[in-house]
């Protein structure tokens, strides 16, 4: 079994010929296996999709996207990185579509990236998944847009493939769901199974947060108890701790997960 993993890993390393020392980084054994899992262990496919990905990645050069280049949105909290994970030890993504505020899509696209480069980076090294909790709480469909739902759904699946492990979707107007509905086409099976509806006067929402989180970090806006969420302060304070470590990443030759 290891044998012919290894195997079409070094098949799919061939397909894709030489790479840039950044390349390299990129492409370990565990982001290839996630390719190849993607493309339910189809090599061409694999190695395809992983091309595409290559040239994205020289293109939209994500890993270089610095904090300067989106504070302007970070602050309108929208969209972060609170600094707990889940019990699976999966970082945590939050995401308020009340906040988008007229946020041009292209730097709400381009923040959505950075914020994924940036939890990807603290993944342990046997853990690939992310969990992403939406607070809908005062959304207006206004707040929702379908093309850059549609994008950032091609971003996630085409350049993050096995990244997600869960999104759930918390106190989500009814109206959203024939939104929803509409978006379902640009899903794949796989990670339209990891999207979960909840509500906070739903048992079966309050026993899926109590297992996957420990209560007391995370936020009382999705039943918790820890703090109120976002402070822009603390959070510019992080995240410009993490440009040093994010720049090392990319400077050495080591795999990312």
């Amino acid at each position: 079994m290891i044998i012919c993993f290894l195997f079409q890993i070094t098949k799919v390393r061939g397909l894709i010929g030489p790479l840039s020392d950044k390349e390299s980084v990129y492409c370990s054994d565990a982001s290839i296996s996630r390719y190849l899992r993607s493309r339910n262990w189809n090599v061409k496919k694999a190695a395809q999709m992983l091309k595409q990905s290559l040239k994205w990645r020289k293109e939209y050069k994500p890993e270089e996207i610095r904090w300067e280049e989106v504070a302007a949105v970070a602050e309108k909290g929208m969209l972060y990185r609170p600094n707990y994970c889940d019990k699976y030890g999966r970082p945590v993504i939050v995401m308020r579509p009340c906040n988008k505020k007229s946020t041009p899509a292209q730097d709400m696209i381009k923040y959505f990236v950075y914020c994924m480069e940036n939890a990807i980076i603290y993944l342990s090294p046997h853990q690939e998944q992310l969990a992403w909790l939406i607070d809908f709480q005062g959304a207006k469909m206004s707040d929702v847009s379908f093309k850059t739902s549609r994008e950032t759904i091609h971003i996630l699946q085409e350049y993050y493939p096995k990244h997600l492990g869960l999104a759930m979707l918390y106190k989500a107007p009814r109206i959203f769901q024939p939104f929803f509905t509409m978006l379902r086409p640009f899903l794949e099976t796989e990670l339209y199974n990891k999207v979960k509806f909840g509500y906070s006067d739903d048992l079966n929402t309050k026993k899926m947060l109590e297992d996957l989180f420990d209560m007391d970090k995370l936020e009382s806006a999705f039943g918790g108890n820890g703090d109120t969420g976002f402070d822009m302060n603390r959070y510019a304070e992080r995240m410009k701790e993490d440009e040093s470590k994010i720049i090392s990443f990319w400077t050495q030759a080591k795999p990312v997960s």
